[in-house]
């Protein structure tokens, strides 16, 4: 007999035990996977970060730093921005709406497909 598959959730949120503590508002990189903390998770302990949805997260500044709407974005762990630039950065997803140089915070659709 085949395994049957069965619905586990809705995958929004997944969990997530982190080695060291998370503060709420951290964006957590998991293999190739992007996540917010929503809350705060302490060293071992089981929680839950958001893969999907529309978040605001920091950006560089300053000229050339501006990024369009619908732009793929990766998250810069060394400098804790979303970027364009991809290199050894993970993918976010897309911009929703543009910010501008000057724009410190920009939205993005988590996990959104690159394609």
């Amino acid at each position: 007999m085949a395994y049957t598959a069965t619905f586990k959730a809705i995958g929004d949120v997944v969990d997530h035990t982190p080695a060291a503590a998370v503060s709420a508002g951290d964006i957590v990189v998991i293999g190739d996977r992007v996540g917010l903390a929503e809350d705060d998770i302490a060293a071992s302990a089981l929680g839950s970060l958001r893969v999907r949805g529309v978040i605001t997260c920091p950006k560089a500044t300053g000229t050339g730093e501006a990024i369009a709407d619908g732009k793929i974005v990766y998250w810069d762990a060394t400098n804790e921005v979303a970027t364009e630039t991809a290199g050894s950065n993970k993918v976010m997803g897309k911009t929703v709406g543009a910010a501008g140089d000057s724009a410190t915070t920009v939205d993005v659709n988590l996990n959104e497909k690159a394609s």
